[in-house]
């Protein structure tokens, strides 16, 4: 049953993709990031200072704190555009735990923070260019789809502190300048 549930969740994933590649995505997702500002995200004059929105897409310096959303979420599908400089390190943290990989890495990014076994392999685009996610948080497990290649399939999400119910999720770095735009989610039931 679960494994039909998560074929179900893939074979939607597959018509988002297609969707996505377009830019017209499904009217069941509800965009994180308009565009323009950042209405829904947690921001003060100080994170304002390091994350702008400059011509439709999130651009941060690589200074200051991360970027957490304003809302609490518990089961989802994600999908973000991202993409970083040479040598750049961040990642999308998923009910504010360890998070999604982003970095230039030959591991290449959209692994777990705490799983040693991936990604399956590097399908990163060369730095500077844009690359997608799609990642599902469904009861705790993740699935994430990179540039439409699935490396990583529902490996529990695990945390030193336990892994609360619900919880933001953030675009995190680690003092690289970055960028994020085409931000949506679809909250899922349990």
């Amino acid at each position: 049953m679960k494994r039909l549930a998560l074929v179900s969740i893939l074979i939607t994933l597959a018509v988002c993709s297609l969707a996505i590649a377009g830019k017209k995505v499904p009217s069941w997702f509800a965009p994180l990031f308009n565009g323009k500002d950042l209405a829904g995200w947690k921001h003060d004059a100080e994170v304002e200072k390091h994350w702008k929105v400059v011509d439709g897409v999130i651009t941060y310096d690589g200074k200051g704190d991360s970027l957490r959303t304003e809302k609490d979420y518990r089961n989802f599908i994600l999908m973000i555009d991202w993409k970083i400089d040479k040598g750049g390190d961040s990642g999308i943290y998923l009910r504010g735990q360890p998070q999604v990989q982003i970095w230039d890495n030959p591991i290449g990014s959209g692994g777990l923070y705490n799983d040693k076994n991936e990604p399956r392999r590097n399908v990163d685009r060369p730095i500077g260019q844009w690359n997608s996610f799609i990642i599902i948080m469904r009861n705790g497990y993740v699935t994430v789809i990179e540039n439409d290649v699935q490396v990583v399939d529902h490996v529990k999400m695990n945390s030193v502190s336990g892994l609360p119910e619900t919880g933001t999720i953030e675009l995190q770095h680690h003092n690289s300048p970055l960028w994020f735009k085409d931000i949506y989610i679809r909250e899922l039931p349990d």
